[in-house]
């Protein structure tokens, strides 16, 4: 059953008012219903095609059970076309793997997922592929738990990009009481194999964002990574999953220390009786090869039943801070 949608100060409701245009119809993966289901995308410019990593369901007649990772191709980000579901390759993500962040370096897709169905036990695992599409898992899997008293170890919906000569990571966890999702980053030099012993934890001592906010809820999770003008740009999905999420951002000149760009959020779900009255949520950030910048995220109108990924278009003022496309601009 979809949530009650929740109470919006003046602003939030004209932002809501106010909803950007999508590059194309929301699109998702047909279930064996007929129910359209697809969750937290990772959008990256490979070769003349893109390639869209995100969670799916299995195929139909695989008898194993536990979410995928799908991959999905366009030419014009507008179109996609279903290529693959990634499955899983070992004892660690046996039971699921889901929420993929992705980044190509000379030449090579880096897959960062996490594992699904442990609870607290969950973690970020690594693949690699000169195709984009079949991928080699990393030996030393899952690479990278975090540590410290104020979470449960637990991480998950990573994000990468590359920042100088480190490859930064952003993850989710929630507290040791696994109630409150928040947000953690981590580096491994840029010449490394990405594994285990590669990584190292930036939030020792606390997370990067906690949900301080009301629209927040009890949770910040999904943060996709972007560089404008004015340093670091984490975008985030704040409040579990149709409670309803909503995307907002903050910034940073380290990657450790965050700093919110706006009390508001960035995009708030839709209007009753629009296509993502649900949720808008689990944001992803492709930089084109032009520049431009497009946001990617879910939702649906059902209460989760169903989930459709959409993209629109992120425009940066002077000094580097976001605003969604218009209608007119």
């Amino acid at each position: 059953m979809a949530q009650p949608p929740m109470s919006t100060t003046p602003a939030v409701a004209a932002a809501a008012a106010a909803a950007p245009p999508l590059l194309s119809e929301p699109w998702g993966v047909p279930l064996s219903d007929g129910r359209l289901w697809a969750k937290d995308p990772s959008v990256v410019r490979f070769g003349e095609r893109y390639l869209m990593y995100f969670t799916v369901h299995p195929a139909p007649g695989d008898e194993r059970s536990g979410l995928r990772v799908g991959i999905a191709a366009s030419s014009d980000l507008r179109s996609w076309e279903l290529l693959a579901r990634m499955q899983p390759t070992g004892e660690y993500d046996a039971r699921g793997l889901a929420a993929p962040g992705a980044v190509v370096i000379d030449g090579v897709v880096h897959l960062f997922y996490q594992s699904y169905g442990t609870g607290a036990r969950d973690a970020i695992c690594h693949a690699s592929s000169t195709d984009g599409v079949t991928f080699t898992s990393d030996a030393s899997n899952p690479v990278f738990r975090p540590s410290g008293e104020w979470n449960c170890g637990r991480a998950i919906d990573a994000d990468v990009i590359v920042d100088g000569d480190r490859l930064l990571l952003a993850w989710a966890t929630r507290d040791p009481d696994m109630r409150t999702q928040m947000v953690g980053t981590a580096e491994a030099d840029l010449d490394s194999a990405f594994s285990r012993q590669d990584w190292r934890d930036l939030s020792l001592a606390g997370p990067a964002l906690t949900p301080e906010l009301d629209w927040e809820l009890e949770c910040i999770e999904a943060p996709a990574l972007v560089r404008s003008k004015s340093g670091l740009v984490m975008f985030y999905a704040g409040g579990y999953n149709n409670d309803p999420q909503q995307i907002g951002y903050a910034t940073s000149n380290d990657g450790v220390n965050w700093t919110r760009g706006s009390a508001e959020p960035f995009m708030t779900n839709g209007k009753p009786g629009t296509w993502n009255s649900s949720e808008s949520g689990h944001p992803g950030v492709l930089t084109d090869a032009d520049g431009r910048t497009y946001l990617f995220f879910q939702g649906n109108d059902t209460g989760g039943r169903t989930n459709l990924l959409a993209a629109t278009e992120i425009l940066w003022d002077d000094g580097g801070r976001p605003r969604l496309r218009t209608a007119t601009r």
